[in-house]
């Protein structure tokens, strides 16, 4: 039953981001990056386990340059302050680097991405996340935006735990702004 919800989740998002896509499309208005640029943000960050029990909230940043128009690679550095149910307040963080594609080169840009990095705990042993994201800017003027983004990450602690842990990973949700120089 989960995974029906899941699917029915991702179904529901695609099916309300495909008209944004073909809209997206189209000529350069003179706001965003171009290659060779470089882009920094910061967003408030919220976190939850799989099945939204335990959360957390805190702070992420990203650094990146433009591969070309609209790819994005990068390191993003996070750290959260959780919740759990029936025990500790704990600290946790996160170093990944990042690929994002972004559509079209208008104001409003949808992307997707993936990335791949470690997640550390003061309270549980340190494992790596790999993770799928996707999101988007919308720039109120030519070099500054905001963003949303969601990700689901993927936490295994060897090659072998990866397979096994499919299933086993944490949601990361952040809104912030981010400049283009």
């Amino acid at each position: 039953m989960k995974t029906f919800k899941k699917l029915s989740l991702a179904a529901a998002v695609s099916a309300l981001l495909i008209p944004t896509l073909s809209q997206a499309q189209g000529t350069y208005d003179g706001f965003g990056p171009k290659q060779g640029d470089r882009e920094f943000s910061i967003s408030g960050s919220g976190e939850s386990d799989k099945n939204f029990d335990n959360g957390g909230m805190g702070l992420s940043g990203d650094m990146g340059w433009y591969i070309n128009d609209q790819t994005v690679a990068g390191v993003r550095q996070s750290v959260a302050w959780g919740a759990v149910d029936n025990g500790n307040d704990n600290w946790s963080g996160g170093t990944r680097g990042y690929i994002d594609y972004h559509f079209g080169q208008n104001q409003f840009r949808p992307f997707v991405g993936a990335n791949l990095g470690v997640k550390y705990y003061n309270h549980a042993k340190n494992t790596g996340v790999a993770g799928l994201e996707l999101g988007a800017k919308y720039y109120v003027l030519p070099s500054t935006f905001v963003q949303a983004r969601a990700e689901y990450g993927f936490l295994f602690d060897s090659k072998n735990s990866a397979q096994d842990n499919s299933s086993n990973g944490s949601w990361e949700y952040t809104v912030g702004m981010g400049y283009n120089f």
